[in-house]
């Protein structure tokens, strides 16, 4: 039977692995990181289950196969929340465990490796699905400059043999929303339809630097100028392409060379965008180059495009959800809804190997990637029921 005293008790424990104030700071391969993975190590041999570190440092509890794969990651953003991935490693554990008691279905657990970022986002299973080669991910540098491979070696004797997808039945992720939706209505699950695709990329635009104070602005080649012209004609350039769904985000900024007295030379930016429609997708893109080529021309910039990541939406396994909606009306009757997931989790990754479905859980106020990131512990653990009820494993 499931325990829900001690989920909710390992959960709290995750939590004190890089806490800082109600948030955590548990980036990939840090040391408080590392802790908890040996953590869950020691908690997953103690539920019966044989304890597996692979080259990434993603972390396996293996069942007899062929099991069911429930799991998410224990790594966060730099500062972030304490539920964000944790949530659905700990379920998947207190799962496992129960139904390992209790001889019944064989269920693995997993905890990925560097699903928030550090080195490039869902990078542990990507790797792992076949996406993306080891080696193609080891150049691959944080913020501070350290390279994957640099960061792996931390993992030292922890590294054992290859997990083989093939003695998996398929897989199950337990989320926290990370949205307003089933929070403002009051609601306490939700299934996931299909995960949003995905396109990112990294955008240079290069002008002439120069005095701030003596170049007249007729003859100002100003890299800024362009990304704000940009801007500000992208929103009614997407207007009849995009849905109330669809988003798109400049994030990361630098300029160059960002002094006061100085037109700037060069602006580098990240543009992201997600939809539930690849083709949609595909004409955001083709726009969001129109106007960077016509905001160049028109400014004599120089534009270069680099395409960083790439994912198509992805559709949850019609009977993984079945059984997950058949779950959420056992244990919330008239207050569960399916819905699209708008962020982007390992589950995308992992639907390259077998079948996949994911769960929704509410977020206070919609906030996560955040020390404020929150969910009532009643809604915690009627996930963890609704995730038990749909795998087969009773209370």
């Amino acid at each position: 039977m499931i325990d829900t005293s001690r989920f909710l008790s390992d959960l709290h424990h995750l939590r004190s692995f890089g806490a800082q104030g109600t948030g955590v700071v548990r980036p990939a391969y840090s040391a408080p990181d590392l802790a908890a993975r040996d953590w869950l190590a020691g908690r997953m041999a103690e539920a019966g289950l044989a304890v597996h570190f692979d080259a990434m440092g993603n972390l396996f509890g293996l069942a007899q196969s062929p099991s069911l794969l429930l799991g998410s990651h224990s790594d966060t953003q730099p500062t972030g929340g304490w539920l964000d991935g944790a949530l659905g490693v700990i379920a998947a554990l207190e799962i496992a465990r129960a139904s390992h008691m209790a001889g019944g279905p064989a269920i693995s657990v997993v905890s990925f490796q560097d699903e928030e970022g550090r080195f490039g986002g869902t990078t542990g299973s990507a790797v792992w699905s076949g996406l993306l080669p080891l080696a193609e991910a080891d150049v691959v540098r944080d913020a501070g400059g350290v390279s994957l491979s640099e960061a792996r070696c931390l993992l030292g004797d922890r590294v054992g043999s290859d997990v083989d997808p093939a003695q998996f039945t398929g897989f199950i992720e337990l989320h926290i929303e990370q949205g307003p939706t089933l929070d403002a209505a009051g609601e306490q699950i939700g299934v996931v339809t299909d995960i949003v695709g995905y396109r990112e990329m990294m955008v240079t635009l290069t002008g002439q630097q120069n005095h701030a104070g003596t170049t007249p602005m007729a003859l100002r080649r100003d890299a800024f100028q362009g990304l704000s012209a940009f801007n500000a004609r992208l929103n009614d350039r997407l207007r009849n392409v995009v849905t109330p769904q669809s988003v798109w985000t400049i994030g990361h900024v630098a300029v160059a060379p960002n002094a006061s007295s100085i037109v700037p030379g060069q602006v580098r930016f990240s543009m992201q965008l997600r939809d539930g429609d690849k083709d949609r997708l595909g004409r955001m893109q083709a726009i969001i180059e129109e106007t960077l080529n016509e905001v160049a021309t028109e400014m004599n910039l120089g534009v270069e495009l680099e395409p960083s990541l790439a994912l198509d939406p992805t559709p949850m396994d019609a009977t993984l959800r079945a059984r997950l909606e058949a779950g959420a009306e056992v244990v919330a009757p008239g207050r569960w809804r399916r819905m699209p997931s708008g962020a982007l989790h390992d589950a995308t990754n992992v639907a390259r190997l077998m079948p996949v479905a994911m769960l929704f859980v509410p977020s206070i106020g919609g906030i996560s990637h955040a020390f404020e990131e929150d969910t009532n512990e009643a809604d915690l653990v009627v996930g963890l029921r609704v995730l038990a009820e749909a795998v087969g494993v009773k209370e």
